[in-house]
């Protein structure tokens, strides 16, 4: 067996420590702090552009904008 063993369980061990870091990292990643939206806008900053650009009135704006926050 030679310098075979000592080898491949030296590599074992690493793997095992470096996988319980990189679980523990990405289970408390503090730069994921918009984890439910997973980088897409929300309904409010959607209807803000929409009444920016000119594709809805006030009137709806004002509706849609109750009813989100409801």
């Amino acid at each position: 067996m030679g310098w075979g063993m000592p080898l491949i369980g030296s590599l074992f061990w690493i793997f095992i420590i470096v996988g319980v870091v990189l679980l523990v990292r990405w289970l408390t990643d503090p730069s994921d702090t918009d984890s439910k939206n997973h980088g897409r806008e929300s309904a409010l900053e959607i209807l803000n552009k929409r009444y920016a650009r000119g594709e809805i009135d006030r009137e709806t704006y004002e509706r849609i904008k109750q009813d989100l926050e409801l």
